[in-house]
């Protein structure tokens, strides 16, 4: 029963994730919120080692949940499950290509589509400012599609600081503005280690 679930869970994931890794953060949330196999902080922490490495959130998330449930054969599971409703699309995209390639209904329904991935990723983004430099955790409500929501009353003044750095750096800062992404993520690291350590 296990196996099922993890792959149902992360096959609604996966079926949902259009416009991207950042588009399946809410569907993660929730599936954390509704199972109790990981936590906010837990999926916050994989958001920052997916973004930092290769590999989409979905299929990282997918195989560490999977693995810390049930073993290498959930870690597989659930990582089929991610990846099962791409390839599905991908095939059923594939063999109406051609026959659809110039018709209405299709350039309609990506014209849904956009605002629809747009709205997904701008939710994944507020979500992980609200929790990690705002403090603002979020808990299901019993029998309800609402959330709610709750403040610590602290705010990560390191976290808005390092934000505010990295933000006039990359867009400003002539000297820093061409600079590989990796770069800032590898100091950004560093600067996390070394505060964390000092006790800041």
């Amino acid at each position: 029963m296990t196996y099922l679930r993890l792959f149902w869970e992360f096959f609604k994931t996966g079926l949902f994730a259009v416009g991207g890794g950042m588009a399946t953060v809410p569907f993660l949330k929730n599936i954390g919120l509704a199972t109790g196999w990981y936590s906010q902080t837990d999926l916050m922490n994989m958001l920052a080692v997916s973004e930092s490495t290769p590999g989409p959130i979905g299929i990282n998330m997918a195989t560490y949940v999977g693995f810390t449930v049930a073993g290498i054969p959930g870690a597989v599971i659930a990582t089929i499950g991610e990846v099962t409703p791409s390839i599905i699309v991908i095939l059923i995209v594939a063999a109406m290509l051609t026959k659809f390639k110039n018709s209405n209904y299709v350039e309609n329904a990506f014209y849904g589509l956009r605002p629809a991935s747009s709205g997904l990723i701008g939710a994944a983004c507020a979500g992980v400012v609200l929790q990690v430099l705002l403090r603002v955790t979020s808990t299901a409500v019993p029998d309800s599609l609402f959330m709610r929501f709750s403040w610590d009353g602290t705010v990560s003044w390191m976290g808005l600081a390092l934000a505010a750095v990295l933000l006039v750096l990359t867009n400003w800062v002539k000297l820093t503005k061409k600079w590989h992404p990796i770069v800032f993520i590898g100091l950004s690291a560093a600067v996390g280690v070394v505060f964390r350590f000092g006790g800041v």
